[in-house]
């Protein structure tokens, strides 16, 4: 180890195939030292036992055996990081997925509502400009893969900001997350896609809307947040961009978190709710 540490800086800056023969050889030049110290102090310290191989047979031995061995750890060490990296580019391809899966319709829709607050509203129609570019900003801009819970809250309250000017009364969300601590990281894009989804798969299809329910706590070294949204009883819109988003949601989640976190639905014949249990890690812990 302290050899590969001494190495390392110089091994970075080489190719993989460069790197892997150097930390070999450096590895295998190591084993060969310490079997012809073991063969000298077989020697002088364990008089009574009779060593049944030749002082070149031993070091061949022994030198063959470790640079199999050797050459297996590295093999294993190398797809470990290869399988880390994977992971790591498929985590961002999910955010990206995600990033690209903004609705046309609530593109139009907000650019529509605009139009008509510039005539009645001015002011109001000004700050949906911000607040359309804000979460676009958001969206778009994503380059990590978790963030604060306080940043995913703002944005998710934007885009509530927004969806409210166009439907107005009908749309009531509730927000229960004094609980959550703000600092605790969350993978990018997670609260608002779950809103967007209430919103259009429930509140948008019930003529009088209805009321969105966010809760979040902690428990133990855990956080739970849900998020529940009323249905219509005819469900007139497919249940397939639902699935779709969450699914997505559950997978980034068990590239981050593995078998830590769980991502639960739960539907009845009047609600639908989304469970997400995750650990705690706060930024500056």
């Amino acid at each position: 180890d302290a050899a590969l540490c001494l190495i390392r800086p110089w091994a970075e800056k080489q190719g993989h195939t460069q790197a892997f023969v150097i930390c070999f050889v450096v590895l295998a030049v190591v084993c060969l030292v310490l079997a012809e110290l073991s063969y000298q102090l077989t020697g002088i310290f364990a008089e009574a036992v009779i060593i049944n191989d030749s002082h070149g047979g031993f070091l061949l031995r022994t030198f063959a055996i470790s640079t199999i061995v050797i050459a297996l750890a590295m093999r294993y060490l190398y797809i470990s990081s290869e399988w880390r990296r994977t992971i790591q580019l498929e985590a961002q391809s999910r955010i990206s997925a995600l990033q690209a899966m903004i609705r046309p319709h609530f593109l139009f829709n907000t650019m529509n509502t605009i139009a008509s607050l510039t005539r009645s509203d001015p002011q109001q129609a000004e700050e949906a400009v911000e607040d359309l570019a804000d979460l676009m900003r958001a969206n778009l801009g994503v380059q990590k893969d978790r963030t604060t819970l306080k940043e995913e809250l703002e944005v998710a309250a934007i885009y509530q900001r927004i969806e409210k000017l166009r439907l107005g009364d009908r749309l009531r969300v509730r927000w229960d997350v004094a609980e959550l601590p703000m600092r605790a990281l969350i993978p990018s894009l997670t609260i608002q896609p779950l809103l967007e989804n209430a919103i259009y798969h429930g509140i948008e299809l019930l003529p009088d809307g209805g009321e969105v329910k966010v809760s979040g706590k902690r428990v133990g070294d855990n956080l739970e947040i849900s998020m529940t949204n009323p249905v219509a009883t005819d469900q007139r819109r497919k249940k397939s961009g639902n699935k779709m988003a969450v699914s997505n949601i559950l997978q980034r989640f068990e590239l981050a978190y593995g078998h830590r976190a769980t991502v639960d639905v739960r539907e009845s014949e009047t609600e639908y709710s989304v469970w997400l249990k995750f650990p705690c890690d706060e930024t500056g812990a």
